[in-house]
């Protein structure tokens, strides 16, 4: 089975609470937008795959908050080398949740190198992470979530997605000051 990344991400929703910081990155960044728009959105665009590096960075600053970061395996590819940094940098706050749709989505749905053999929860497992798991069908994602959450992190989720309804693209929103604005303060007043 493979889960939409809608219901998966939409499973998250009652698990994330009002300190914790999500950083998303496109595809799952504009479902997430939708589903769930709050200020502790951090939306890391620019370099591709750079979400598990700007997750570290918030989570060695804000050690009394839940980091959860969205990323894509596209994404992660271009940045394994964080795997390894993340597991040894002692952060115990950083849950990464990755959907695993197999395809760079957001540049047209060409093919990953190496689709069908790429192991994203033995990459995490192999760097040191202190949890690593996968899961392909909603249900048991959805019922382990309060336990992944409430480990010691960090913890890396990967998620057989297919794309699930199709949100809106806001590329002028996630490339906006006003965007970077709303988090920072929101993270400076809470």
């Amino acid at each position: 089975m493979i889960i939409d990344r809608d219901a998966a991400l939409g499973a998250m929703i009652p698990h994330v609470t009002e300190r914790d910081i999500v950083v998303a990155v496109y595809q799952s960044c504009f479902d997430w937008l939708q589903l769930n728009p709050r200020d502790l959105n951090y939306v890391a665009v620019g370099a591709m795959g750079q979400a598990s590096s700007h997750g570290l960075g918030l989570a060695l600053a804000n050690p009394d908050r839940r980091v959860i970061v969205l990323d894509g395996d596209g994404s992660l590819l271009m940045n394994l080398g964080s795997l390894v940094t993340i597991a040894n940098s002692g952060v115990s706050n950083l849950y990464h949740f990755l959907a695993a749709n197999r395809v760079y989505e957001v540049n047209g749905a060409h093919p990953l190198p190496g689709a069908d053999r790429v192991d994203f929860v033995g990459f995490a497992r192999s760097a040191g992470y202190a949890g690593s798991q996968g899961f392909r069908e909603l249900e048991l994602f959805t019922d382990a979530l309060p336990y992944i959450l409430a480990a010691p992190g960090p913890q890396f989720v990967s998620m057989e997605v297919r794309a699930g309804k199709l949100y809106p693209r806001d590329y002028d929103y996630i490339h906006s000051a006003k965007a970077r604005q709303t988090f920072r303060d929101a993270l400076n007043q809470s």
